[in-house]
């Protein structure tokens, strides 16, 4: 039987219904896709990038707490989520035109 995302380290009750929304339903789905890919689905399904989110997934995945990423890793970390953020989440779009490209409304 799958196991819920939420039993993954780090990450509540509430990230099953936001990962659903982004089509992973559990949490070997989401070990499989890794934190990139995930967090990039997350966004693309409409949630607001967090970089606390993020690395916070990253250390959970690695069965770490969240507040064990200081120093030159939370920097590369940061790194990564502005490069996924920028390639992922609707620049220049309203919030209407985001809502109607969810979907299906707005081409891509």
């Amino acid at each position: 039987m799958a196991k819920p995302v939420s039993s993954i380290r780090n990450l509540g009750p509430a990230s099953d219904k936001t990962y659903a929304r982004a089509g992973i339903h559990s949490a070997e789905q989401l070990r499989a896709l890794g934190p990139d890919e995930a967090f990039r689905r997350l966004l693309k399904a409409g949630s607001k990038p967090h970089f606390i989110g993020y690395y916070a997934l990253v250390m959970g995945l690695q069965g770490r707490p969240w507040n064990d990423c200081q120093g030159a890793e939370k920097t590369t970390l940061r790194a990564r989520f502005d490069a996924l953020k920028a390639s992922s989440h609707d620049k220049g779009r309203s919030e209407l035109e985001t809502a109607l490209d969810r979907i299906g409304v707005i081409k891509r």
